[in-house]
Order: structure tokens, then sequence, then C-alpha cells
């Protein structure tokens, strides 16, 4: 009872403290004022919860397997009505030689995958369902890891992230309700490596074209008196296909556990820091994208020769560290509950080469009468995330009832300096110093109840609330406010012990980015979403097939262009929609012959689409929306001749895509086709060393010319006395044939 007392108290103080810790933030410096009241608020209620619990529990459980749960509140399990693919650690391990995240994911049924620097190192992203990285949801342990302002994620953030995976989850569509931005394509969650009962270690490197290498140390001490400690560091280095395109990357994995009867304390600290010289401009220039794939044009300027330079420091910098502390508690038989801390910090900035620049639009003066000057810049993000995550689950043989949560804020800085000048004038401190401010809240119940044996009935509610204050030199002050109701609803038929169906009706929305307010497009989406599918099981085959209609009003579409920092540019374009297939499958033709075949089918249109050409608004009816390809296909062959040893060849094909919303011919992304083969043998020793692994991976083996991202803008001119539109592209191009090579020592 003391500590029941205890427990209010603090309740009654952190929601006093929350409802009068808004941001501080003073005009002359902008700097942010931290309430510690409520980070110390947070972690009472964590303690006393956790005493309480131990306290109510004494004799009353015995010891008891505890299952990991920290994901399940955001996870779609077997007998929901979702579609999604899981893809565990093993799958990942043969590829994982330092390529990033979304590129070990391509061959995911619907995903789309690129990368920067050409050679799936540095950045990355993909696309599931022609829906790009801003509209993915995607948690770490159930902690929303997309940026709170741009809503897109940055794996390079989290170099060798793969190497700590014990699974990941994709679901596609709206799927569960799940912590952070709203889903519009697609859900990620992503669960780290839990507790292992016997201590090991592992190194391994790995070295491949462009000079990429990458090292890994990992190791854990095993469970000893109901605590275990396991981490990971990690360096990965690349020149990049393209010219430049260099990555540095340290990375790290810090997990301490204390597992005991129905508890389990999971304290997580990991993160990263990346430096990469600039790639996001692509190649405009037709001859040279056939005759000089690799060419970067960032970072290049003239001197006072008119000798071609490339400046050496055009690189992007940023450090970033999370920190989480999970609680698992099994309350009883069918109680479980979860909750979980969170902390993230940030900052980092990129440096650019300037032209011939307006020293007045940075607050400099002019030289000898001259306000035109090359110049050195830094543009700067420095923020903080935090918060916390619950879910209550109550489980039977019926039912499965699951409520939970989040509150989260983002407190972030964006500033920019300039630390040189063309004729060394005294360079200011800042020329520009905004902020992003962003309170995240939302509730959620899930419940799943099987009717009768064949029968299970899904439903999930949430209601979310944003409030986003901002600054900017590019828009007007923002202070915003969104409620959202997102309500799922669905039932899973189990016809026999192979064939079931589904039927899900989600609804989804979604606020606008920092940058749709420079852009002006500042409505929020609401995203209709109706899924039908059909799961077939058997010893040898599993089939898994799902139609899906995908209803918008307002939907933010990519335009196809990009700002002055490289991000792309969104619209809202009325109402639009995504009608397709999704096929899914994996066949076991022999027991050392496996298949896994996938596609999607699909029509991604903006109805009765507007565009303002030649001075003249147009409609231009249905038009295609940017970056959904009408067809994907994806496949790995599998070929397992010896214990131990496997060869797959992973193919992929990617439908002709348009960049642009108005089907220009110039905006037009060509398909293509491209295929890899991995190689992988595991060498049980058990003598001092466990086992060596032995990995190979070559990429694209027939050596395609393709370009799998690109950008589509217009410009007017009017010189002559009439609005004449003209358009323009870019591309991205990706590596030829290309090899990684690997060996692991485990211990």
């Amino acid at each position: 009872m003391p500590l029941l007392f205890v427990l209010i108290l603090r309740m009654k103080t952190l929601l006093a403290t929350l409802s009068s810790s808004r941001i501080r933030v003073k005009k002359s410096t902008k700097y942010k004022v931290l309430s510690t009241k409520t980070c110390f608020s947070l972690f009472s209620i964590f303690y006393f919860l956790f005493s309480f619990s131990q306290e109510t529990q004494k004799d009353s459980l015995k010891t008891t397997e505890l299952k990991e749960v920290t994901v399940s509140s955001v996870r779609a399990k077997d007998k929901n009505p979702i579609t999604f693919t899981n893809v565990s650690k093993e799958q990942i391990a043969p590829r994982n030689l330092g390529q990033d995240v979304p590129i070990l994911l391509q061959y995911l049924p619907s995903v789309v995958s690129t990368t920067d620097a050409g050679n799936g190192v540095g950045y990355t992203s993909l696309r599931v369902r022609g829906s790009d990285g801003s509209r993915i949801n995607v948690t770490l342990n159930g902690v929303p890891f997309n940026d709170s302002e741009s809503q897109g994620t940055f794996f390079v953030n989290l170099p060798d992230f793969a190497s700590s995976l014990e699974s990941v989850q994709l679901q596609r569509g709206v799927g569960t309700s799940t912590n952070g931005a709203g889903a519009f394509g697609a859900s990620l969650n992503m669960a780290t490596k839990s507790y292992q009962e016997k201590a090991y270690a592992e190194i391994a490197n790995s070295y491949g074209s462009f000079n990429t290498r990458k090292h890994t140390l990992s190791f854990g001490t095993g469970l000893h008196d109901n605590f275990e400690l396991n981490g990971r560091i990690s360096n990965i280095a690349s020149d990049g296909f393209i010219d430049r395109a260099e990555s540095n990357m340290l990375g790290y994995f810090f997990n301490a556990n204390y597992v005991k009867e129905s508890t389990l304390i999971k304290f997580m600290a990991f993160g990263g820091k990346e430096k990469t010289y600039q790639a996001w401009y692509g190649i405009e220039d037709p001859e040279k994208l056939r005759n000089d794939r690799t060419f970067n044009p960032a970072g290049m300027y003239f001197d006072e020769n008119g000798t071609m330079q490339f400046y050496d420091d055009e690189t992007d910098n940023y450090w970033q560290n999370h920190f989480q502390l999970h609680w698992t508690e099994k309350w009883s038989e069918h109680w479980i509950s979860n909750a979980a801390l969170h902390y993230t910090i940030g900052k980092g900035y990129f440096e650019q080469y300037k032209e011939d620049e307006d020293l007045n639009e940075y607050n400099l003066p002019a030289f000898n009468g001259n306000s035109i000057s090359d110049l050195v810049r830094k543009r700067w993000l420095d923020n903080d995330f935090f918060g916390a995550t619950f879910s209550l689950n109550y489980r039977d043989e019926k039912t499965d009832l699951l409520f939970g949560g989040a509150a989260n804020r983002y407190l972030g800085l964006h500033y920019g300096e300039v630390v040189w000048t063309q004729n060394n004038i005294p360079a200011s401190n800042r020329y520009y110093d905004n902020f992003g401010n962003k309170d995240d809240v939302n509730f959620y119940t899930k419940a799943s109840y099987n009717v009768t044996n064949k029968l299970n009935l899904f439903a999930d509610l949430q209601y979310r609330m944003v409030f986003y204050e901002a600054t900017s030199f590019r828009f007007d002050a923002v202070n915003d406010t969104f409620r959202f109701f997102n309500p799922k609803t669905g039932l899973n038929y189990q016809l026999d012990e192979q064939n079931a169906f589904y039927g899900y009706f989600g609804i989804a929305n979604k606020e606008p980015r920092r940058d749709d307010y420079e852009s002006g497009a500042i409505k929020p989406e609401r995203l209709f979403d109706y899924e039908l599918g059909w799961k077939f099981n058997s010893e040898k085959v599993k089939l898994y097939a799902n139609a899906f209609y995908m209803r918008y009003n307002d939907q933010l579409v990519l335009t196809g262009d990009l700002n002055d920092v490289g991000a792309p540019v969104f619209t809202n374009s009325g109402k639009s929609y995504r009608l397709g297939l999704e096929v899914e499958s994996m066949i076991a033709i022999t027991d050392k012959l496996l298949f896994n075949p996938n596609f999607t089918l699909s029509q991604n249109r903006n109805e009765d689409f507007y565009y303002e050409i030649n001075g003249v608004v147009r409609d231009l009816g249905n038009t295609n929306i940017a970056y959904s390809p009408d067809f994907i296909f994806g496949n790995r062959f599998s070929y397992l001749p010896a214990k131990g040893l496997q060869l797959s060849l992973l193919s992929k094909f990617v439908g002709e895509q348009y960049m642009g919303n108005i089907d220009s011919e110039v905006s037009k992304l060509d398909s293509y086709f491209i295929n890899d083969f991995n190689a992988s043998f595991d060498w049980e020793i058990n003598k001092g060393i466990k086992s060596i692994t032995f990995s190979a991976l070559v990429n694209n083996i027939f050596d395609v010319e393709y370009e799998s991202n690109g950008y589509f803008y217009t410009f007017d001119d009017d010189s002559s006395g009439n609005v004449i539109t003209y358009e323009g592209a870019g591309f991205y191009p990706q590596a030829g044939i290309n090899f990684l090579l690997g060996m692991s020592l485990k211990f």
C-alpha cells in the first residue's frame, strides 16, 4: 500500500508537470529549456511500478519462461486480417555484409529500394506500394524511429543495425495501430536481439567493390544470476560507386537484461556517427548518364581560371544516440504488460560550397561594394526526442485484448552558419535560427475474438493528437493541432487446416511534414484501405494472395522535384487511389531446393489532376502517381546442397514508373531487372571456435546499367513574352556488377 500511495502522488506530479512544461524559446537566442521534472517523474513511475509488481507477485507466480513481447503491441499476429511479411535474423545474415536495411529488404513484396551512392552503403531508402519512407511507419522495439518533422527514416544514422536485429515485420497498407507517424503505405517494425542463455562472441569482417569494408565485434555474457549483457560495435566504410560518394560510419549497440520469473527489464543504448560525401543531386545531363555514370556534381565549383574543382568537405555529418528502457511483466496467466521510456539525441550538419551567393541573404557586409561572393555554409539540426510507450494485454482461449499508447515530444533546432567567404569577410555566427517542436500522443485498443474455432473477428481503434509549432525563413510561423481517429476492423476465416481467408478495412490520417509548409501542401491526408486475402499453407507450399484498394483524400504525392537540400517535394493531389494484387509464395520443390517468388500488379492513379503548363491550368484527367510502378516482381531461388552450405539467386524486376504526376515522357524511369548471387557456408568446429561462416555476395551479376531513382522538375520561362514550361529530370545510377566477401568467427 505505501508503494501504491507513492505511485499515485508521482502520477499527479507528472500530470501537473506535463500540463505546464511546454517548450520555452527565448526569441533572442532560440535556446530550449528542458523540464527535468518530466523525465524524473517518468522514471519514478517506472521504478515504483516495478517495485510494486515485485511485492504483489511474491510467490504468486511460478518461474515462467517469459517470451519476448516487447513488439507484440504493434505487430500483427497470424489470425489478424493484416497483410504482412516476417523476416528473421537467419534470413538477413547471409547478405549482411555492409549494405543497409532497405537494401537487405528489397526482395520483399511491393518493395523498391534505392541508394544515393549506388552500392547500398550510406544514404538508402525504400518505397512500399509506391509510398516513400516518410509514409512508412518505422518502430524500433515499438518506439518511433521516423524523424518527427520530415517523417523520413534515415537508416544511415544506425550503421550495421541489421547485425543487432532479431526479426522484422513489414505490414503493407494501414496495418495495425502503432506509435509515431501515420502509416500510409506500410509499417516496418524491427525488434532487436534479446538475451541469450549462453555466453558468446563473434568477429565479422567483410570487404568488396569500391573499397567497401565492414568490421563488427559482438559479444554476450550469457545469463548469470538473472543478468545478461550483450553488445556490438561496428565500422562500415566505402568509396561508393558514384564519384566521391564515400562514407565512414561507426555504429554501436549495448543491451543489459534482467530476467526473473515473470519479469524482463531491458536497457538499450545504440546509435552511430556518419560522415558521407553528398550524392543527392544525381545526373541531369543525358550524355553524362550514358558515358560518365559515376559523375557527381556535388561540391562542384569553378576557380579563378575557370577550371572545374570539387570541394573536399561537401559532406553530411550526423550523430544520433538512442536510449530505451523496457519493462515486460507477466502479472498472471492472462495479463501481460509492456512499458518503455525512450530518449534520442541527435546533432549534425551538412556543409556546402556555394558559388556567387548574395551576402545580404546571409547578413554579411559587401566587399568593396560587391555583395556577390563564393562561400561555405553549414546547416545544422540539433534535436531531442523522448517519451513513453505502454501496452496492457489480456489473453485467453478466445480473446486477445490489448490497450496501449504513447506520449512523445520532439524538440528541434534548425540553424545555419557561414564558415568561409571568398574575400575573407568575417563570417556571421548564424544567418538563420529556427525551431520545430512536436508533441505526439496516441491511445489505441485492439481486440481479437474467436467467435468459433474457424472465425476470428478483429477491431482496432486509435485516437491520435499532434501539436506542432515551428518557425522558418521559408514559411510563416506554424502553430497547428491535429486530431485523428483511425479505426480498423476485419475478420479471418480458417476454412480448413490449409486455407484461410481474411477481409480488412482501415482508415489512416497523417499530418503534413515540415517541408510541406514550405511548398504550401498543408492539408492533412486521409486513407481508406480495403484488403482481401487468402492464405494457403501446406507442408511444401505456402501461398499468400492479397487484393488491396487504397483510396486517398488529399494524398501528399511526390512531385518528383527536390528542394535545395536534396529533399523531395510533395503536393496534395486531391483524389487518388492504388488498386492492386500482391502474391507471395514459398515453395519447397525438394528438401534442398526452395523457391520464393512474389509479385505485385497495381494501378496507381491521381483523379482529375490539375497542373499549370505554359501559363494555363489544365485538367490532365487521371494520371499515374509518381514513383509507383504497375508491376514489381521478386524472387529468391535457394539451393542447399550440403550441411551448412546455401546458394541463392535473388531477382528483382521493377516496372516502368513516372517521377512526376503529369505523365511526361521526360519524367519516365525505365524498368529494370537485376539479379544477385549469394553464397554462405557455416563450418561448425566447436573446438575453441564454435564456427566459421564464409559469405559471398555478387550484386547485379549481369552488369545491368539501370537507375532506381531520380527526380523531375518543371520551370517557366516568360522571356519571349509568352510563358513556356520546360521540363528536366535527373537520375541516380546504380552500380554494375560488384561483390562483397565476408568471414565471421563465432566463439
